[in-house]
């Protein structure tokens, strides 16, 4: 259990103040949902629930440990933080079988962790899972395809469509070629088969 903790104030900026004071943590190490504004004649309050972000941290620590321990799987975790978004690594006994084929074991773990823990939580909260760098490894492919293919299109000044992508991969190409001179790329389609376009650009 994620412990929920609620405060009141004649405005917002108050009641989090309180919410810091109580839990002597900055507003960047929270997450905070407005619940309600109950407004009279004479006065107004408004509530908000407050969770600590370590905790959600811990919480999905623990529920990794519990589903993969199912699974019969040793596991240990190690969290690291990149651009304020927690990375899970897992190293386990059997690393093939959590990652599946073409990482869609991991996929479907790192869904059932977030339902779980927006079930817990009720607000959006960003994560990675990773099982022995594979994602990193992963990543790189990505970053590196995308940068033979920009070669290409500066030489060619011809555009090419890149295989169909999840959101995070589309951001990695993105990320990747966003200060490139000679290219940039655009997502198109449809989800589940959204892809990008890398285009030369007229220089």
């Amino acid at each position: 259990m994620v412990k929920k903790h609620n405060y009141t104030g004649k405005t917002y900026e108050e009641a989090l103040n309180k919410a810091k004071i109580d839990l002597q943590e900055l507003e960047d190490n929270l997450l905070i949902k407005e619940k309600e504004i109950k407004k009279t004649l004479l006065s107004k309050k408004v509530e908000i629930e407050v969770i600590e972000k370590r905790e959600v941290k811990e919480f999905i620590k623990k529920t990794l440990k519990s589903l993969l321990k199912n699974m019969g799987l040793e596991v240990e975790i190690e969290v690291s933080m990149n651009n304020n978004v927690p990375t899970y690594r897992l190293y386990s006994n059997n690393d093939a079988l959590i990652i599946g084929k073409d990482g869609k074991n991991l996929k479907a773990l790192t869904v059932i962790v977030n339902q779980i823990l927006q079930k817990e939580i009720e607000q959006p909260y960003k994560f990675l899972l990773d099982v022995s760098d594979y994602q990193k490894r992963s990543d790189k492919h990505i970053e590196n395809l995308a940068k033979k293919i920009a070669k290409e299109v500066k030489e060619t000044k011809i555009e090419v469509k890149m295989d169909r992508m999840n959101s995070y991969q589309r951001r990695i190409v993105h990320n990747i070629l966003s200060n490139n001179k000679y290219v940039y790329t655009e997502s198109v389609g449809e989800e589940p088969n959204r892809c990008v376009v890398i285009k030369p650009k007229n220089n």
